[in-house]
């Protein structure tokens, strides 16, 4: 099963979804040097992109990490553990 999630930018365009962080929203970085990263938010205005460092979307995953760490399922953090070490490491 094929789990990656893609989202086309208007400037920067492909975008990789690193991970889930609420409902509604998720960390997605630009697919070749995972240097930009966005916080995008799905809402009735439709998707909005808001850009942050590389430090913020760190932070965000690790927060993500906590909480499934805490609440989640072994299997979800494991995962997102690997992506954050691919990503931030």
């Amino acid at each position: 099963m094929n789990t990656e999630t893609y989202l086309n930018h208007p400037t920067f365009g492909l975008l990789f979804r690193v991970c889930l962080l609420e409902e509604n929203q998720e960390l997605f970085t630009t697919l070749y040097a995972q240097r930009l990263f966005f916080l995008v938010t799905a809402g009735a205005e439709g998707i909005v992109f808001e850009p942050i460092s590389r430090s913020d979307a760190r932070l965000l995953v690790e927060n993500r990490l906590r909480l499934l760490r805490r609440q989640g399922p072994l299997e979800d953090h494991q995962k997102l553990n690997q992506i954050y070490q691919r990503t931030f490491q």
